[in-house]
């Protein structure tokens, strides 16, 4: 038996576009690709004849934004035991401190050093694998909160999605953390990452809302928001309410051009915080530290 892949190019900044489309109308059969380190994103197929493939791309393609860039489809035949390796060449191992994130074909020769640790990627699972510029700014915010204020406390992954940021929290040292989304299919997809990386249950994840999610007295010492600006900015209080006393709040999923809007928003529920920002590509982050 030989499967079929089916690959698109498309413009990096239609990633989230076609994303939130095939997430809404649960198209499936597709997953999408996105290599930050080169800049380049594709729409991937796999099928069991060229012929199917052709027609759900058709199919797929007219439910496409018109914005949406895509270019011509390039096809191969695969054997039915290799079709992983088509993935091979856009994911590769990458680190923040001491964190690895690294493809889970590398998992029996990646090397880790004295101390760190890695979260093994599945591009096969849906919502990404934390390959996106505001997942990134995430990972970092979290390293270096690590390095500086140590774990103790609490973490709060809001708008969970994969799953991967509350599990790179519990890598680097975190033992109270908890996730939500208010997808059910993300939350089945983050117990599917916490299980492949050999953290069942290490992670209480739950289906909720930013207001469910975020009851009034719930607090934490690092809450992560990796959703977009004005969901954000519609949620100040929640997000705001949810940091502890010394705390640190991290948004994502930010295009750089919003950034100033959504700092304004947020220093005018926060006086006497800091606020500082990033920017990574045409993504960006803003910091909230709670004195």
């Amino acid at each position: 038996m030989h499967l079929f892949e089916l690959k698109v190019e498309i413009a990096p900044a239609s990633v989230d576009a076609v994303d939130e489309l095939m997430q809404e109308l649960g198209v499936e059969g597709w997953s999408l690709l996105q290599d930050v380190i080169i800049n380049r994103a594709w729409i991937v197929g796999i099928f069991p004849a060229a012929e199917e493939a052709r027609v759900r791309w058709a199919e797929l393609l007219a439910l496409l934004p018109a914005e949406v860039a895509a270019g011509a489809p390039v096809e191969r035949a695969l054997g039915d035991h290799d079709w992983r390796d088509s993935y091979k060449a856009h994911f590769k191992a990458w680190r923040c401190g001491r964190l690895h994130w690294v493809p889970v074909w590398e998992r029996a020769t990646h090397v880790l050093g004295a101390g760190e640790s890695a979260i093994w990627l599945d591009p096969g699972l849906a919502f990404g694998t934390g390959n996106h510029e505001t997942t990134r700014l995430c990972v970092e915010r979290l390293v270096v909160r690590a390095e500086s204020h140590g774990t103790a406390g609490r973490v709060i992954d809001a708008g969970c999605g994969s799953g991967i940021l509350a599990l790179s929290a519990i890598r680097l040292g975190w033992r109270e953390v908890a996730g939500f989304d208010n997808d059910a299919e993300a939350v089945r997809v983050s117990e599917e990452n916490a299980a492949l990386n050999d953290l069942a249950g290490a992670v209480k994840f739950t289906t909720a809302d930013l207001v469910t999610g975020l009851p009034a007295g719930t607090q934490a010492e690092v809450v992560l928001a990796n959703i977009q600006a004005d969901v954000l900015m519609r949620f100040v209080p929640q997000l705001v309410g949810a940091v502890a006393p010394g705390g640190l709040l991290v948004l994502s999923g930010i295009l750089a051009h919003e950034n100033a809007q959504v700092r304004a928003a947020f220093a005018a529920a926060t006086a006497g915080w800091q606020i500082g920002h990033r920017e990574m590509g045409e993504w960006s982050d803003v910091a909230l530290s709670r004195p």
